[in-house]
């Protein structure tokens, strides 16, 4: 059987895949093909249902849970990984509320994240992630809310940290902090799911059995990003929720469900519409 699945080009998802998408493990009967796109166009596409497997913000997952459910294995989830607001001036206090503020993406967790910390900040901008630090460095924008590889690189472009929603997240909820997950579509079925969950844990064990390598598909696709910075990325982003949810795991995103229902006014979502 012949798949599709759609993921990052960034270091933590290319490291997870690596080894499912280019046979260094066996899976079977399964096929991949993969799409790398950037993250806000796998929120879109997912809610179309377009992809069998992908990657996507836990707000675009809520939205789609009436087609995709997500797997065990493959999500970034964890402690001290939340967005940055930043802004090109160091100020004690900022007026976020009525500041202009690029976000990687309306459907991204991130912009949920700035929502829950920060409901009456409505001046926002979408944009590519990767457009984000510059736009606040040229002046585009007031702040900006950045996520991946430029929690590492920020300072490098003389911005300085304003506020931070993973703090905000853990220290409201005490729980860890989830970001995007892997979602299989409904229409494969259970068994198909289960199966492709346990394929994406194979793929991550091969993965973390030969680290610190970083594989030459990780480096193709981060483009000019130093190699202490993919492994700044890997380590913060990949951990054991990475290989299970858990009962921890899956505590954290029902309940970020909730708090997702409660900003955009939408319908309570069903628990039992969104695990495997």
């Amino acid at each position: 059987m012949k798949l599709t699945i759609g993921f990052s080009p960034c270091p933590n998802d290319t490291f997870i895949f690596d080894a499912l998408i280019n046979g260094k493990i066996n899976t079977g009967d399964f096929t991949f093909e993969a799409v790398l796109e950037d993250v806000e166009t796998l929120n879109a596409m997912a809610q179309e249902g377009k992809l069998d497997i992908t990657k996507l913000s836990f707000p675009a997952f809520f939205r789609a849970s009436n087609l995709y459910t997500l797997l065990d294995a493959g999500s970034a989830l964890g402690k001290g990984v939340g967005p940055l607001l930043v802004s090109k001036e160091d100020k004690p206090e900022y007026d976020i509320d009525n500041s202009s503020i690029a976000i990687p993406g309306v459907l991204t967790t991130a912009n949920l994240l700035l929502s829950f910390a920060r409901p009456h900040a409505k001046n926002k901008i979408p944009m590519i992630f990767s457009s984000i630090e510059d736009a606040v460095v040229n002046g585009e924008t007031d702040l900006g809310l950045i996520i991946h590889e430029n929690r590492f690189t920020y300072r490098d472009k003389g911005l300085f940290k304003v506020m931070d929603m993973g703090e905000y997240w853990e220290s409201h909820m005490k729980l860890p902090i989830p970001l995007g997950g892997i979602a299989g579509a409904k229409r494969l079925g259970h068994d198909t799911n289960k199966a492709v969950s346990r394929l994406v844990r194979q793929s991550l064990e091969y993965a973390f059995a030969n680290y610190p390598l970083i594989t030459d598909y990780v480096k193709v696709h981060s483009q000019a990003m130093q190699e202490n910075v993919m492994r700044k990325h890997i380590d913060l982003y990949v951990n054991n929720y990475s290989l299970d949810l858990g009962a921890d795991g899956r505590n954290a995103i029902a309940v970020l469900a909730d708090v997702y229902s409660n900003i955009s006014c939408a319908a309570p979502v069903k628990k039992e519409d969104l695990f495997l």
